[in-house]
């Protein structure tokens, strides 16, 4: 297939390039496509700006992974417009490229997250579940798949993927942590009772590629390993994993302190599972936290 591609350059877009590279042709979106092209080791002839475009003529499929990141910075009111600008303009400008496109790409793979849930327990949730209060991170996720869900009216098959904790060294949460966990300063965060819904790097590409390769999915997919785990869990299974120490309990106090609103990220969490990929036959590499672990820090 001949596959669009935006937010390849980040930390899951570098990996599903490295992974689709040699199965199919690539078209990849960047602001700044020589750079891009460097970065991902590709021909420069295949990143190019969206402005470029007038349609998507030619083009099979879209994965669309662009947005500014969540946990970039403190959620300012600026911070949270970057944030949900990068995700909603961009995907509006693709459905606009689709709309003038003859004919339109197959399959329209989205990235959300599992923020759409807001502020869950222990229980756990599927793709069923709509929460019945809303905060900002659901409000950018909401909108952002109804945009894209507007694809399917021209014959795309859409999927949705709602993204839980993305564990990888070269990126993501996982990187921020490890400087203190390296130094033994690891522990919980809050009461520690919060549940993480994880997903590994290389299983969230797999993913990717399954729902490319399998017309009969559509809809929304939890993309989180089977396995969530509390917070206080998590943190001593990343200190068991890197031989450290894992003592010092962060307070809920300090984190909204330091990061305010997007405290929330860190003290509350969902039980998400991924009912609809498991139904579809996907199987998970690392289903479980100590192995995921353990192929992170081998790899």
């Amino acid at each position: 297939m001949k596959i669009l591609i935006t937010g390849a350059t980040g930390f899951i877009g570098q990996y599903l390039v490295s992974l689709l590279r040699t199965e199919h042709e690539l078209l990849l979106v960047s602001r700044q496509p020589e750079l891009a092209a460097k970065q991902l080791a590709v021909d420069n002839s295949k990143v190019i700006q969206l402005k470029q475009l007038n349609s998507l003529d030619g083009v099979d499929a879209i994965i669309n992974l662009a947005g500014e990141s969540l946990a970039a910075k403190r959620w300012s009111v600026e911070q949270k417009r970057r944030i949900s600008e990068s995700r909603w303009l961009m995907t509006e400008t693709l459905l606009e490229k689709l709309k003038n496109s003859t004919p339109a790409p197959r399959v329209w793979i989205n990235a959300s997250a599992i923020g759409f849930y807001g502020a869950q327990g222990a229980e756990p949730v599927d793709e069923s579940f709509t929460p019945s209060q809303t905060n900002f991170p659901n409000r950018v996720c909401a909108h952002w798949e109804e945009l894209a869900q507007q694809a399917s009216a021209f014959n795309c098959r859409v999927c949705i993927m709602r993204i839980g904790l993305v564990l990888g060294t070269q990126g993501g949460a996982l990187a921020r942590m490890l400087p203190a966990y390296w130094c033994g300063l690891g522990g919980p965060l809050g009461s520690g009772k919060q549940m993480v819904s994880w997903i590994t790097r290389t299983d969230l590409v797999y993913i990717i590629r399954f729902l490319l390769e399998h017309s009969q999915c559509s809809g929304i997919y939890n993309a989180t390993s089977p396995q969530a785990v509390s917070n206080a869990q998590f943190s001593a299974a990343l200190a068991t994993a890197l031989h450290r120490p894992h003592f010092l309990r962060t307070p809920a106090w300090m984190l909204r302190l330091l990061l305010g609103e997007m405290a929330d990220l860190l003290l509350t969490g969902q039980n998400v599972q991924p009912r609809r990929l498991l139904e579809a036959g996907f199987r998970f590499r690392y289903p479980e936290l100590p192995e995921a672990l353990r192929h992170i820090f081998e790899d």
